[in-house]
């Protein structure tokens, strides 16, 4: 959690009890090469920070293609904004490009943070 803890304390200051909360309303997940962290046409319902690894944004075509629009490496928040904000499937696939580590948010912890420490929220 020193990562993500490390991250945001570059952009302000956080006192002991805030940070002991979002250790508590974080946890742990780890995903393999090719594991999705979020896929089409379902609603996207965590938030996550990359300690480790790489992540990629695709989607596929009506032809079947495979189309990366981006690369996510560590150090950065992930998540499908549009669908996690209003409760939408997704239109894309977040994807693990190589084993990684990432620090998640259910979306109620994620909005009882943002009730909590000001300026908490990506949008």
């Amino acid at each position: 959690m020193k990562e993500l803890t490390d991250y945001i304390l570059q952009f302000g200051h956080l006192n002991q009890q805030q940070i002991d909360l979002i250790v508590k309303k974080a946890a742990v997940l780890p995903l393999q090469e090719g594991d999705y962290f979020s896929e089409a046409g379902k609603i996207a319902r965590q938030v996550g920070f990359i300690v480790e690894g790489v992540i990629r944004v695709c989607y596929y075509t009506n032809k079947g293609d495979d189309v990366t629009r981006y690369f996510i490496d560590e150090n950065n928040f992930v998540v499908d904004l549009n669908s996690y904000d209003n409760s939408i499937p997704s239109s894309e696939y977040i994807q693990a490009v190589t084993n990684c580590r990432l620090i998640v948010f259910s979306h109620a912890n994620w909005h009882e943070l943002s009730g909590t420490i000001i300026g908490w929220m990506l949008s």
